[in-house]
Order: structure tokens, then C-alpha cells, then sequence
């Protein structure tokens, strides 16, 4: 349902929105069908910068619309497939708000970067199919995650971000570069974070000891097996992780 085109649709919470009210709960559960990577504290940001507008019950809980739902999936689809700000996708909801056609930047070939702000760039209509861009350059990526070259540099640092073999940023890192920005507005610094990076490395050896003997194999199928078994088991690792932060915390969800 979510893998709709970018093109317009009624403003969230106005009379055109349709179908039942749902809690971010459910609304996270639909979306992580197409965007594994998102969470409840992302939601809540994108609300908070007037992104999308949830209704709220008397007691505050919040409640989003069909449309809600598929608004997120849209700032998401545009963040994820274009490396666009926030700014710009918030320039661009309000010209389909407005009724107006929009154009995006198209997702590079592989192997090639992609500019938003490059009036060489190609453009393409709203709701066209195109690949995943493979690599961004560093600018993109300080574009798409808001930040500074001092900031970029610091993550670096860290050991929180890195370029890719053959130079470029992977769509991955560029992932990781939001969620650290998202975290640095709570004050969280990437000195505070050396311990998640450790943790997700000691993962990732645990998800490489199951499927190495799958990717040793002769056979081109069981190679093949072992890339979804990997990518199976770094979802289940992440849903594990989310779990056990939100029952350490005694987070509810609402």
C-alpha cells in the first residue's frame, strides 16, 4: 500500500484524510514493511519539525490518518531514494499540499553520486521507478544528514562513519549519519556512542559466523541463500535491539 507515487495528497489531519486512526505503534509497524530503519524517536522528530501533523485524543496520545501514514512513507521514500534535506522535502510537500506538480532529483546510476542541488542533474516526474542510488559523495551526505564538515569529521573520528572501498558513502552509511544527527539533537555526542558502534560490530560477527559457511559453498543458490539469510538476521538483530532498549527503559508505545 505505502509504494505509492510522491505525487499529492490531501494535508494530514484535514477533512480529506481517510480511513481509521491508528497509534504510532501500528504506524511503525506498516512502515518498516519499506523502511526497516525507522523508529518510533524518528517519527516523533518529523512531527516535531512540522512534517506531519497527528491528531491527538483527549488524554494525548497521538493518532495518525491514512494520509498521516502515507505522508511519512513519502518524507521517508524522498530521504532514502533522493538524500533530500528536510528543508527541501518540506518545500516540496508544500507545493503538493498546494496542488502543484513537483519534480525530484533523480537517483544516480551505480557506481555514480547524485547532487539534489545540481541543476545538471536529471530530472524526473513524481512517482517514477528509479534505482537505488549506490554512493554519494561527502557533500550529498552532509546535505542529507543537516550537518557540518566539523561534524562529519568528528563522526569520522569515532569510527561512526566511513567511506566506502573506492571512496563515496553507501546508502547505509548515509542511514547511519541521520540516526547520529537525530541522536545529536538530545545531546547524545558520537563519544556516546562508541558503545552502540562496538555492539552492532560484535553483531555483525555473530550474523557472519552463521552465514559464512553458506557464502564458502560452490553452489551460485546457497551463495545466494546466504545474502538473505545475512539480511534476515540483521533485521531480527534490530528488532531484538529496539526491544530490549524499550523494555530496559519500560517504553510504551503511543
Amino acid at each position: 500500500m505505502l509504494r505509492t507515487p510522491t505525487g499529492g495528497a490531501p494535508k494530514n489531519g484535514t477533512a480529506g484524510s481517510s480511513g481509521r486512526l491508528v497509534s504510532i505503534g501500528t504506524v511503525l509497524t506498516t512502515l518498516r514493511d519499506e523502511f526497516p530503519e525507522v523508529t518510533i524517536s524518528k517519527i516523533r522528530f518529523l512531527e516535531a519539525e512540522g512534517l506531519v501533523e497527528p491528531r491527538r485524543t483527549p488524554s494525548g496520545y497521538r493518532k495518525f490518518s491514512t494520509d498521516d501514514v502515507e505522508r511519512l512513507a513519502r518524507i521517508l521514500r524522498l530521504q532514502r531514494d533522493h538524500y533530500l534535506p528536510l528543508k527541501v522535502i518540506r518545500e516540496q510537500l508544500d507545493a503538493l499540499d498546494r496542488g502543484e506538480q513537483i519534480r525530484i532529483p533523480a537517483p544516480a546510476a551505480h557506481g555514480e553520486s547524485v547532487d539534489p542541488n545540481s541543476p545538471s542533474a536529471v530530472y524526473g516526474e513524481v512517482g517514477r521507478e528509479r534505482p537505488t542510488v549506490a554512493r554519494v559523495g561527502r557533500a550529498e551526505l552532509m546535505a542529507a544528514a543537516e550537518v557540518d564538515e566539523v561534524q562529519l569529521v568528528e563522526w569520522e573520528s569515532y569510527g561512526l562513519i566511513a567511506e566506502a572501498p573506492g571512496g563515496g558513502f553507501d546508502a547505509e552509511t548515509v542511514t547511519v549519519a541521520r540516526l547520529v544527527a537525530d541522536l545529536g539533537r538530545f545531546g547524545l555526542e558520537p563519544r556516546h556512542l562508541r558503545a552502540m558502534k562496538a555492539a552492532a560490530d560484535r553483531e555483525a560477527g555473530l550474523v557472519e559466523q552463521v552465514v559464512a559457511p553458506l557464502r564458502r559453498h560452490r553452489n551460485p543458490q546457497t551463495r545466494a541463500h546466504a545474502e538473505a539469510t545475512m539480511k534476515e538476521l540483521a533485521g531480527l538483530s534490530v528488532r531484538l535491539h529496539e526491544a530490549l532498549v524499550q523494555t530496559a527503559l519500560g517504553v510504551r508505545l503511543h
